[in-house]
């Protein structure tokens, strides 16, 4: 029979890691890809193309509370994270470039949901259900260096997922959602030890939500920890002789409460409530068997490698699901897990779950066996040191020529492409690289045990090969991934003074690179307009002859995106009156 707590951990395998060496690595894995690149496609420039439009100004209140980006209205009906954004482009000087000032204060939030989940799991590995068992002879671990050692792991965990890597470096409402979710995350893991801090970070999480496009999720979030939040109070009322651990009371409960409702209110006032669910297999073009295979995949490598992690903490500490430490961030998965199955958002919903299965896959630490460990470090080594080979095995071919076959794979797959060399993005990858491989003869060496150290090699596997690509591959990927290519195009065949510009069917991606990099006044196409150029969408193309006379104007050609054929734009050009 197994026990009820099977975490079994002695004194020297909490011994704390270095906060030099953790807070390198957050940076390591944060500040990549915050220079030398523009807003990519396309969430990533759509978001940016709608704060850009606020931060001009005019409209008045109704433009905050309505932003649109040339009468669209954004695909994540949210307001907040558009006006951060907008703030911080307002805000910021004028020699800053306005998307990097986003970039910079979106990059922040990254900061701060990594404090809040370590926090987070640091309290909830704080309570006497999460401590390991007490030895006959004593030698246990002391509650707070298990804490604290839990509590890396956890963060370790987070950095180490492979969904977080490009999402938590965009600036959308996603990152913003995220963000948020882990300030409510925190202030109810938090809550019992403290009080203003966690009731604060609870009701800007909870709004923040309301605001960021998830107000659906922030009430279930924040109702699931009140009334979690309200059983254990209850039980404690009832016991009053049992743990004398710290617990909710009475102010936290209906804290929490009243901070659910005042969330959900704001949302409803601001009309931010909206019907999203769409069940699997509803979509009469998506067999259900593709569908739930998609997802499946989606589960699979977006949370790698917390999940197994997770489910073997679920399985270890199947007799204590209903303590905080499992109960709070089972709830907070399985509701993002809900919102990825049942809605259309996908990968963007699982993203608020992530803090959730790190922290579970904390939990996992104190379980394993020696053998367990040593597997999930030599897949970790295996698979990131081959990517990490393979990403320079690439540059140098790009640089060199040698091997010829992988530049060619390049320069078929983004024809025009020009390498660019950088002495500083080379010699960054560089000391990653050698930093990666000091790690490993660290992790492989003799050294005495740490509980955090099976989570060691998967975050900085995660954080070098990041960083590689942000440094040897950030000019193939920003051509790639840009839309400046093909603006640039448009822009030399249009002249320096375009003047304004009709368009036709432009997604909201397109509409944002034109106004960005190109500065163009476009307006969608109307009846008696006189703009010199008109800008389509190919899939318009056939019911233009319906909304102009075609005699009337000329084709110039058609302007592709490098990497993308479906991102094509066809320019026309009025004719002079004959």
């Amino acid at each position: 029979m197994s026990p009820p707590n099977p975490a079994i951990v002695a004194q020297n395998a909490v011994r704390r890691l270095p906060r030099a060496a953790l807070l390198l690595l957050c940076a390591a894995y944060l500040m990549p890809g915050l220079l030398g690149r523009g807003p990519w496609k396309s969430a990533d420039v759509a978001s940016f193309g709608y704060m850009a439009a606020l931060a001009e100004g005019g409209g008045g209140m109704a433009r905050w509370l309505d932003p649109l980006l040339l009468g669209l209205r954004p695909e994540i009906p949210a307001l907040l994270p558009y006006w951060i954004g907008a703030w911080a482009i307002q805000l910021s000087p004028s020699w800053l470039p306005p998307d990097l000032a986003v970039r910079i204060v979106f990059a922040l939030m990254l900061w701060c949901t990594f404090t809040a989940t370590w926090y987070a799991v640091y309290y909830l590995a704080r309570t006497p259900r999460a401590q390991p068992v007490a030895f006959a002879f004593g030698g246990e671990a002391r509650p707070t260096d298990y804490a604290r050692a839990v509590a890396d792991g956890g963060l370790l965990a987070l950095i180490a997922s492979l969904g977080l890597a490009q999402l938590g470096h965009e600036t959308t409402p996603a990152l913003a959602q995220l963000f948020f979710a882990s300030l409510l995350f925190y202030g109810a893991a938090a809550l019992p030890y403290r009080r203003a801090a966690p009731l604060t970070a609870f009701g800007i999480g909870t709004l923040g939500l309301s605001l960021s496009g998830a107000p659906s999720m922030g009430l279930i979030l924040s109702g699931g920890c009140a009334v979690l939040a309200c059983r254990e109070w209850l039980l404690g009322q009832r016991e009053p002789d049992g743990d004398a651990s710290p617990v909710y009371d009475r102010t936290g409960v209906f804290g929490l409460a009243a901070l659910a409702l005042v969330g959900a209110a704001v949302a409803a006032t601001l009309g931010q409530f909206h019907w999203n669910l769409s069940l699997p297999g509803s979509d009469p073009n998506e067999r259900l068997i593709a569908e739930a295979r998609g997802l499946l995949k989606l589960f699979l490598w977006f949370t790698w490698p917390a999940w197994p992690l997770a489910i073997w903490t679920l399985w270890r500490w199947r007799r204590q699901l209903t303590a905080r430490h499992v109960a709070l961030p089972l709830g907070f998965m399985l509701a993002a897990s809900f919102s990825t199955i049942f809605t259309d958002f996908g990968e963007r919903s699982l993203l608020i779950g992530l803090p959730a299965f790190a922290t579970l896959a904390a939990f996992a630490l104190p379980t394993f066996r020696r053998s367990v460990s040593a597997l999930i470090d030599w897949f970790t080594l295996l698979f990131f040191s081959g990517v990490a080979l393979f990403i320079w095995v690439y540059w140098i071919s790009l640089h060199t020529g040698v091997p010829a076959k992988p530049a060619a794979n390049v320069y078929r797959l983004a024809p025009g492409f020009v390498p660019d060399f950088s002495w500083i993005g080379f010699g960054l990858a560089l000391a990653a690289t050698i930093a990666w491989a000091w790690l490993v003869r660290w992790r492989t060496g003799r050294h005495r045990a740490a509980l955090w150290k099976t989570m060691a090699l998967p975050a900085g596997g995660a954080a070098l090969c990041w960083l590689l690509l942000m440094t040897l591959w950030l000019p193939l990927l920003d051509y790639a991934r840009s839309y400046e290519p093909q603006v640039r195009a448009l822009s030399q065949r249009m002249g320096a003074q375009p003047g304004c510009v009709d368009e036709l069917g432009l997604n909201r991606a397109q509409i944002a690179a034109l106004h960005h990099h190109g500065r163009m006044a476009l307006q969608p196409l109307a009846h008696g307009s006189q703009c010199t150029w008109l800008l389509v969408h190919p899939d318009y193309l056939f019911s233009l002859p319906n909304r102009v006379r075609m005699t009337d104007w000329h084709f110039e050609g058609t302007f592709r995106r490098p990497t993308s054929p479906s991102d094509d734009l066809l320019l026309f050009r009025r004719q002079a009156p004959q």
